[in-house]
């Protein structure tokens, strides 16, 4: 992982990541974005960590994750985390 604290694996065709990645912009939370399409076999990664093939997939530093999340389940996390 980069210095992000959080990496987020997506695609620019998914609208589940494109709000997830508007939320944690929006937010102003440092992120690594993983773009499947510029890297198809991050996949191969995103699904190692979540066990499914869908995204977007957000790793959180105390390595805990989300598929699929929801604005509320990011912002949760975030909180409980002390990122914003």
């Amino acid at each position: 992982m980069s210095d992000a604290s959080i990496r987020m694996f997506g695609a620019d065709w998914c609208r589940d990541c494109i709000r997830t990645k508007k939320q944690l912009d929006d937010l102003g939370v440092a992120y690594e974005y993983v773009d499947l399409v510029a890297d198809p076999s991050a996949a191969d990664v995103a699904k190692e960590i979540s066990g499914r093939t869908n995204i977007p997939v957000v790793v959180y530093p105390d390595a805990s994750h989300h598929v699929e999340p929801t604005n509320a389940d990011v912002e949760a996390k975030l909180r409980e985390l002390s990122l914003i």
